[in-house]
């Protein structure tokens, strides 16, 4: 029982801004480290290879998010089932749903890593790619998607844990293979002379590790979410749950991810100074997101086993709690970021074009981001409720149809400027902040209701 108590987080009583905090603050860590990786091939390639190399390196990063963020739907969906039983204590189905969990995302492995290789050339092809960039990120690109797996099994394995309220041991792998991916990458490319190749090489064994690790963790566990290998099946009623929730929140993620495809193309026309440039600030950009990121993963699972334990009022009292704390961190960074804008940028190159572009568009866009604090919040919080199609309407909505529509009509019949392309962002954030209050209001009050629960039954 105490190792139970050591390794997974109960949140369904005590303090709920204590809960979220202490769930949230090693998540943000890990998922700091985990960007690491990128991020440091963005610095080495900056600094060691090209402008070419690094504009190959921002350019690829949303053809991998669209097979990635596909996977991390099936993801949320497995977190929010495996976290309701958590929260019911129904200790037979948390097992059920881990071995279900862990097979589909072995099965999932293979697809993705053949539909990553087979898609290079044809996504590159599509963002408009420029020529001088043309081998940098098909050599980049493809070496990834050869160690996909790594990345896929250690984002699985640490969603199981998070389901349980384990946050803190995924951390510890995520330090040791950023480390590591730091030193090879330094290795491979100014020892080794490999270029972009090496970078994605270093990412790859590095994946790769923190995937084993994960894996040796939860089959030699003896809590409650242990993977027990000859159990290792596909329950389907347990795997429709999952979907139920997953499917939405895959299909919103590839289609805004495959949507920024085509934000790329319209950066790509401005050559390539403005993608380095672009590339750097959604680098930095990615870190300011941390924090609701991390909490909004806090509140899918704080809702999920509340709601599992039959405790609604606390949901409402957490999804407040976590809206609050993401604004309030997500301001001071940004607040930092702006005002340091160009050496921010500088870490990653020395090009004044690039330095310029990547300034320009942290000062147009940086403060809006506090609206896409109530969206990922609010959205967390749905899927945790079981209710994954509404947020990924409205996503969807704002995300990819008023943003693609701003840029056709901005860049065709007003003016075509590397800063008002980059306010595509904000149009979509604010108008989204605005239809998820309304419809999380309206969806709220109609469980609420339908509860019977009154605000005295609980406390914070």
């Amino acid at each position: 029982m105490s190792q139970r108590q050591s390794a997974t987080r109960d949140m369904t009583s005590g303090s709920i801004v204590r809960q979220i905090i202490a769930f949230s603050l090693p998540l943000m860590f890990g998922n700091i480290f985990q960007m690491l990786y990128n991020t440091v091939d963005t610095y080495v390639v900056g600094n060691y290879v090209s402008t070419q190399a690094l504009a190959a390196v921002g350019s690829t990063t949303m053809i991998v998010n669209m097979l990635v963020f596909f996977f991390n739907g099936f993801s949320v969906g497995a977190g929010v089932v495996i976290a309701r039983h958590f929260g019911a204590k129904d200790m037979q189905q948390l097992h059920t749903a881990v071995e279900t969990t862990m097979a589909v995302t072995f099965l999932m492995c293979a697809v993705f890593t053949f539909v990553g290789m087979a898609g290079v050339r044809p996504m590159l092809r599509m963002m408009s790619t420029p020529e001088d960039v043309m081998d940098d990120a098909t050599s980049y690109l493809t070496t990834y998607f050869m160690g996909i797996s790594g990345l896929l099994v250690y984002n699985m394995g640490s969603g199981v844990l998070r389901a349980v309220g384990d946050t803190r041991r995924p951390l510890f792998f995520l330090v040791l293979t950023s480390v590591l991916n730091i030193i090879l990458d330094l290795f491979f490319v100014i020892t080794l002379h490999m270029g972009i190749a090496g970078v994605a090489w270093a990412t790859v064994i590095s994946q790769l590790i923190s995937a084993v690790l994960t894996l040796a963790l939860l089959t030699r566990s003896t809590d409650i979410y242990r993977l027990t290998w000859k159990d290792l099946r596909v329950d389907m009623c347990v795997l429709r749950d999952m979907m139920r929730v997953g499917l939405p929140a895959g299909i919103q993620s590839v289609i805004t991810a495959f949507s920024n495809v085509f934000v790329q193309s319209y950066i790509n026309y401005f050559g390539s100074a403005c993608m380095a440039g672009w590339s750097v600030y959604n680098k930095l950009d990615s870190y300011i997101m941390l924090p609701m990121q991390s909490t909004a993963m806090a509140a899918t699972t704080f809702v999920s086993q509340n709601i599992g334990a039959g405790k609604l009022m606390r949901v409402k009292q957490g999804v407040a709690v976590s809206v609050s704390l993401s604004v309030a961190v997500t301001g001071v960074i940004a607040l930092c970021l702006f005002l340091f804008a160009e050496p921010a940028v500088g870490l990653f190159t020395d090009d004044p074009a690039v330095i310029a572009f990547g300034a320009l568009f942290m000062h147009c866009n940086v403060f809006f981001l506090l609206a896409n604090c109530v969206n990922h919040t609010l959205a967390g919080a749905l899927r945790g409720m079981g209710d994954s199609r509404g947020p990924m309407i409205v996503m969807l909505s704002c995300f990819v149809g008023l943003r693609q529509v701003y840029l056709f009509v901005l860049t065709r019949f007003i003016a075509n400027a590397p800063m008002l392309v980059g306010l595509g962002y904000p149009v979509g954030w604010v108008t989204c902040c605005i239809a998820e209050l309304t419809y999380f209001a309206l969806k709220w009050g109609k469980d609420l209701k339908k509860a019977e629960i009154a605000p005295a039954e609980e406390s914070a």
